[in-house]
């Protein structure tokens, strides 16, 4: 029902036969282009804020440029971006320089002068998740130099908990950071990685070679592993970093824990890497099994003669696998997450029957909004297996006392799960909302209801969501909406458990006092005469920050500690339920037990548990802490 800042997406493929090739296959000289495109189209659900795309051209002549980008901000970045590209391609000066150099009879020579015509294209979409937004800001960012080998452009799906430690280092080295961000630090640590490579290889060539043949065996014997291994070291946080070196070099690197994804495939056309494995099958048409996941530490790099591998740069610290990635951020037409999202939906039928006292007949089954639609297929599936078994129980039960006959088992088998599609969102209201006092009357409207499918007082409503964080367009909107059409009950439920702790990863979710539990726990802990509670775990936090990253431990899990999740749960019905809404209003979250075993395969789950995979992201919760009882609730 909320938007929740997705994470970033990137995107990236590396052609390895000539240009040639995939005009004379595919028709057309822009395969690579269009691709790429199709690529960022398919996770544009990850970037709504900007968007970039760069390409490298290999082996242009000198005098020819060979980085080319364009980026651009708002929801309409990536047609923005692209629209500029083939527009320069289609009607740039390159033409008529084409022309004169071939006598407009060397097509593969023509294209080559055409620009964003390359080998390797990159893709970003941004989604702010440090409040900073601008050009300056979006991916990619590019490392200019005179040698293609020490060019580098950047793009990537992250964030770092150690950003001042890695600012630190950077300076020491006697570099000077342009803007003080994760992304650029991250670019000058691999910029001088890349230095130092391009060293190591010129004083192996510089007593054997001359300087323009030194240069090319350089270009052609990079090892990427080496600036990778010395850069990525000092990071913590999750990551997937892509890169390409001017002279044709490419990477794909992800953090050793796996908490950001990354998927790949390649073939002899081909190599391609995604945020999304479904991108990648839909876009070339290719299996679900043809597309791997990138291990955690490993990076995939193609060279600038077309050699592709997948190598281990970081190594494999464990599994940290984002949870939150397969409830909410990633597409759900992935075999896996929709199975899993089935799955969470699932889990939950138990609590709901407990909640409407059994009485299927009277309960109106639901959701909102249309990122819940997998999630509610499954619940309506467990549903029916409970239904199911009622009737069997009733069947057995009539046969049993001899009153079986045709009316009976009609009205047996007549009975349904009662599944309506309650809310409609209209779109086009949406760009309306003001700010100031008339938005939450308006934002009331955003959603039309669905008349008479509820009886006046008589009907509990269920309503699945994905996730409730904020609670603030429930409290706003959505609650009100529902009890237009006057139910007896409205029960909310939320397939992923209760947001209680800040990411720090990557997703814009890092202050204490947006999320909703949260809140609900402080109220507790007041109402209680708990409320020293939050003085003690404000001085142990303080306590906590004097000491190193790696010996912290994460204090705030004292807030919650005093309560059940049905407690907080209640609490937070109360607090979104205004004076206005007639219906008793419940919520009912998934439980851990219940995300663990619908998601097996990815484990991390620190926005519930508290559990932070890295020293970075322990420090970073007890700073929120300090924030929120400091008075600085907008701090990150």
């Amino acid at each position: 029902m909320e938007q929740i800042k997705h994470e970033c997406g990137v995107a990236m493929i590396r052609l390895l036969k000539p240009l040639e090739h995939y005009r004379r296959k595919y028709g057309t000289r822009l395969y690579g282009l269009n691709k790429l495109y199709l690529l960022m189209e398919k996770q544009h659900n990850r970037g709504q804020e900007g968007a970039g795309a760069g390409v490298v051209k290999i082996d242009a002549a000198p005098g020819e440029e060979y980085l080319f980008r364009e980026r651009a901000i708002g929801a309409g970045a990536i047609q923005d971006i692209f629209s500029r590209i083939y527009h320069q391609i289609e009607h740039g000066d390159w033409k008529s320089r084409a022309v004169l150099a071939t006598d407009g009879n060397d097509m593969e020579t023509a294209e080559g002068l055409a620009p964003f015509l390359g080998h390797i294209y990159m893709g970003h979409l941004r989604y702010s998740t440090t409040g900073r937004s601008g050009i300056q800001y979006v991916h990619p960012f590019l490392r200019r130099n005179n040698w293609r080998s020490r060019n580098l452009m950047v793009c990537g799906n992250f964030n770092m908990t150690n950003v001042d430690e890695i600012f630190r280092q950077v300076v020491a080295k006697g570099q000077h950071p342009r803007l003080y961000s994760d992304t650029i630090m991250l670019l000058e640590q691999l910029g001088y990685a890349l230095d130092r490579e391009n060293h190591r290889l010129y004083r192996g060539y510089r007593d054997s070679m001359g300087e323009a043949d030194i240069e090319r065996a350089i270009e052609d014997n990079m090892d990427l592993c080496n600036v990778l291994g010395e850069a990525a070291t000092s990071w913590d946080g999750g990551f997937v970093i892509c890169g390409a070196t001017g002279s044709g070099d490419m990477f794909c690197l992800r953090d050793s824990l796996g908490i950001r994804p990354a998927f790949y495939y390649h073939d002899d056309e081909v190599a391609v890497v995604a945020s999304e494995r479904p991108v990648i099958q839909t876009v070339f048409n290719v299996k679900c099994h043809q597309v791997n996941e990138l291990r955690p530490g490993s990076a995939l790099i193609a060279t600038k003669g077309g050699e592709v591998s997948v190598r281990d740069v970081l190594g494999c610290r464990g599994n940290a696998r984002c949870s939150f990635e397969r409830i909410y951020f990633s597409r759900g037409s992935d075999s896996d997450i929709y199975r899993e999202r089935k799955a969470l939906g699932a889990n939950l039928v138990d609590e709901i029957v407990r909640h409407v006292d059994g009485d299927l007949d009277h309960t109106v089954f639901s959701f909102i909004p249309n990122t819940a639609e997998v999630a509610f297929i499954g619940m309506v599936q467990g549903l029916e297996k409970v239904l199911d078994q009622r009737k069997m129980d009733a069947i057995q039960q009539a046969l049993h006392d001899g009153a079986m006959t045709r009316g009976v088992l009609h009205g047996i088998m007549q009975k349904k799960i009662r599944v309506e599609k309650i809310a409609i969102k209209d779109i086009k209201l949406r760009t309306f909302i003001a700010e100031g006092n008339s938005r939450n009357e308006l934002a009331a409207h955003v959603y039309d209801v669905t008349w008479g499918c509820v009886d006046n007082g008589t009907d509990n409503l269920v309503v699945i969501d994905d996730s409730i964080v904020r609670g603030t367009t429930l409290r706003q909107s959505i609650l009100s909406m529902l009890d237009r059409l006057r139910p007896r009950k409205i029960i909310v439920v939320s397939s992923s458990p209760q947001v209680r702790y800040p990411d720090c990863y990557g997703i814009d979710m890092s202050r204490m006092s947006e999320f909703i539990a949260f809140r609900a726990a402080v109220e507790l802990l007041r109402e209680s005469g708990k409320g020293h509670v939050l003085d003690e775990v404000y001085h142990e936090c303080q306590n906590q920050l004097s000491l190193p990253a790696d010996m912290q431990t994460n204090c705030v899990k004292a807030i919650y500690a005093p309560f059940t999740d049905q407690e907080v749960s209640r609490k937070i019905a109360q607090m979104l339920t205004g004076p206005d809404i007639s219906a008793k209003v419940e919520i009912i979250y998934q439980t851990l037990d219940g995300l663990h075993k619908a998601v097996p395969d990815h484990p991390g789950d620190w926005y519930f548990s508290g559990n932070y995979p890295t020293a970075g992201g322990v420090r970073l919760v007890n700073q929120a802490f300090v924030n929120f009882y400091e008075g600085n609730p907008e701090k990150r």
